[in-house]
């Protein structure tokens, strides 16, 4: 089996991506999707010890959990201490199962693959991306987040651009879906083909 990271930038167009990959019969593990499930559960009381007051009825409460760890590198490194190996255990869970399935291909959709060394865990990675105006008026239709805000999260991100330059496959969606569609087919068809490289 072989294990595609699939990541991009806000905006980009990743959370279509990875849905057109799990319609083509491809299992995609939701990075972000688990974040939120140990949040509201086995990690909550963890991270209330740690981190009081951040929690409200048995659940994280992620903006008052931003406002306590937000750029204190020691307490995203106690915050990352509690999480890293719950999410590892449901990462390899996944990757397991999607062995035992005997499907040729599995997704781990993870926004900061690059940043978090994910990279070096699967085979290729495929970025999602498009110009930096369709990512913006995308971000801004949202209705959640000013231009200011929008200018202060992309300078902490790794450019796209070099997202691009590391990546194996690049899936454009400036187009609609149907280009991202068989891109997809192609990447699928290419991916089998490659050795694997994963740690």
């Amino acid at each position: 089996m072989r294990v595609l990271g699939l990541t991009g930038s806000m905006g980009m167009g990743k959370s279509t991506t990875a849905r057109l990959f799990a319609e083509a019969g491809v299992p995609v593990y939701d990075a972000d999707a688990t974040v939120h499930k140990v949040y509201e559960g086995e990690a909550a009381p963890a991270i209330e010890a740690a981190f009081p007051g951040t929690t409200v009825g048995g659940k994280v409460d992620r903006s008052k959990l931003s406002a306590k760890v937000v750029g204190d590198p020691e307490a995203i490194r106690r915050l990352e201490a509690i999480v890293h190996p719950m999410l590892r255990s449901y990462h390899q869970d996944f990757l397991d199962k999607a062995a035992q399935s005997g499907v040729p291909v599995a997704v781990v959709d993870v926004p900061l693959l690059f940043e978090t060394g994910g990279d070096k865990r699967v085979d290729a990675v495929v970025v999602v991306s498009t110009s930096p105006e369709i990512q913006r008026q995308r971000i801004l239709a949202r209705g959640t987040m000013t231009e200011e805000a929008l200018d202060a999260l992309l300078a902490r991100q790794m450019p796209d651009a070099e997202k691009r330059a590391r990546a194996d496959f690049v899936v454009d969606t400036s187009n609609g879906l149907d280009p991202v569609r068989a891109r997809i087919r192609d990447i699928l068809a290419e991916v089998v083909k490659m050795p694997q490289r994963r740690a």
